[in-house]
């Protein structure tokens, strides 16, 4: 049975780490730009506030239908949430 990549690339293990801060960062940057709480974005977005904060720190990362749904609720275009830092 073949294995994930990211279970046998650390090279691809630590670009992922750093992928998952950037967006999560990028998040709060939006959010706190608009003085939104995490309480009011993960209720606006559908996303829980225990994984929003999770996000946020780099410690999950999101489905693809969830960044757009915080994008929708942040009112930013999703280039915005995945952009390089």
């Amino acid at each position: 049975m073949p294995t994930r990549p990211s279970q046998n690339d650390p090279q691809r293990v630590a670009e992922w780490e750093r992928l998952r801060q950037m967006v999560g960062l990028n998040i709060r940057d939006a959010r706190t730009e608009q003085g939104m709480s995490q309480e009011s974005l993960a209720l606006l977005s559908g996303v829980t506030r225990n994984v929003l904060i999770d996000v946020e720190h780099g410690r999950r990362g999101l489905l693809f239908e969830r960044v757009y749904d915080l994008a929708r609720a942040l009112r930013v275009p999703i280039e915005t949430l995945l952009r390089e830092r």
